[in-house]
């Protein structure tokens, strides 16, 4: 993560209507909307807070609809090579779809710490932290009620961008500090959906944010995504166990199914990997700026799609646990590998993995981190 000056920061949330102070939040998660030029709909109702769907575009044909429940990017629109456009993420038909306790996760922001912690426990200065348990004795993206399922305040939005910002209490979860977090939606005239990652804690805690997104670039045209191609800028990989988590090792991906530095359909080599990709890639980079992640090309329909990013990892998931059970937009069933995810972030289980890049974020830090995802067709 990189690390800005706490002055700069505070100055900047206090503008931005995050927080009145560095170590302060607002008693409640209000919606502060400074400007609204941006299509914003009724969604639904949870108690007594309003979940509203906003619509952020450019000229060129991409368009993204955010939901303040989770933060979830709901649909994501752009042309094929036909210039027919299409939404090409999953997502559900109402609210109470992304309510459901099945629910995976489909486009929403995903914290205080993305992927899994081993067994849930972690160390901070000799003391002993343990979070909810939500997958197989582990804690996974946030715990029962992580980031992806609370209402977040709508600080800004515009025709093409979108500010979202929540404060995360000290023990929530079972996480140290106090915690606010800032998240900005952008739609670029180059065609780029650019998410701006920015926290700020009072106590030293780890923070891991990403976003969830499950694309099948083909629109749904294509049941599945193994026939599109991938290429993913890493040439080490940290392997896991059967839990997916770590075992702390950082080993090179070259002989080995893992192996997308050169691009290859994703189905090539999926049957030669464990229930299929759900590993985190180290990214090739030499610093903490924005970095090539990976590409993605759907043959069909000519959409490809780059991602950048600042951040040192990257999560390959090819939706190994879809199993046709849940029922998406337009009544369709989403069925194993019917999509895939490209989460940046820091290393799973980083808080128990010395040998990783840190993810603890103390007082006077910033967690900033920026990705990138670039639309074209060809």
């Amino acid at each position: 993560m990189k690390f800005l000056p706490l002055h700069s920061i505070c100055f900047y949330l206090f503008i931005a209507g995050l927080t009145g102070s560095c170590h302060s939040a607002p008693e409640k998660n209000n919606e502060i909307i400074i400007q609204e030029n941006g299509k914003k709909s009724y969604y639904g109702t949870i108690d007594k807070d309003t979940v509203y769907a906003y619509t952020i575009k450019n000229n060129k044909g991409l368009k993204a609809v955010i939901s303040n429940y989770g933060g979830t990017l709901l649909s994501l629109w752009t042309p094929d090579k036909s210039g027919v456009s299409g939404d090409i993420i999953l997502g559900y038909d109402s609210l109470a779809g992304y309510r459901q306790k099945t629910n995976p996760y489909f486009g929403a922001l995903i914290g205080r710490y993305a992927n899994r912690i081993h067994h849930g426990t972690f160390q901070i200065d000799g003391k002993t932290y343990t979070l909810e348990l939500n997958n197989h004795g582990n804690a996974l993206h946030g715990g029962l009620k992580g980031f992806d399922k609370v209402i977040w305040t709508v600080n800004l939005v515009n025709d093409s961008s979108l500010a979202l910002s929540y404060v995360s209490r000290d023990g929530e979860e079972g996480y140290p500090g106090n915690l606010n977090v800032k998240v900005v939606y952008t739609i670029t005239s180059e065609n780029g959906l650019v998410i701006d990652y920015t926290a700020l804690s009072d106590m030293k805690t780890p923070v891991n944010l990403t976003n969830h997104a499950y694309f099948n670039l083909s629109a749904g045209k294509d049941s599945t995504i193994l026939s599109e191609e991938i290429k993913i800028n890493a040439s080490r990989y940290t392997p896991v166990n059967d839990s997916l988590i770590p075992s702390g090792e950082i080993i090179s991906v070259n002989n080995t199914a893992f192996n997308f530095l050169t691009t290859k359909k994703i189905g090539k080599d999926i049957e030669h990997v464990k229930g299929g990709y759900d590993h985190n890639f180290v990214i090739n980079k030499k610093d903490s700026g924005m970095a090539l992640a990976a590409e993605l090309y759907d043959p069909v329909s000519g959409r490809r799609l780059i991602v950048k990013t600042t951040q040192p990892g990257i999560q390959f998931y090819t939706g190994n646990f879809l199993d046709g059970t849940l029922t998406g937009r337009d009544g369709k069933k989403v069925v194993k590998h019917g999509a895939l995810c490209l989460e940046t972030q820091h290393f799973p289980d980083s808080p128990n993995q010395p040998s990783f890049p840190n993810s603890i974020l103390g007082p006077g830090q910033t967690f900033h981190e920026t990705t990138v995802y670039l639309f074209s067709t060809k």
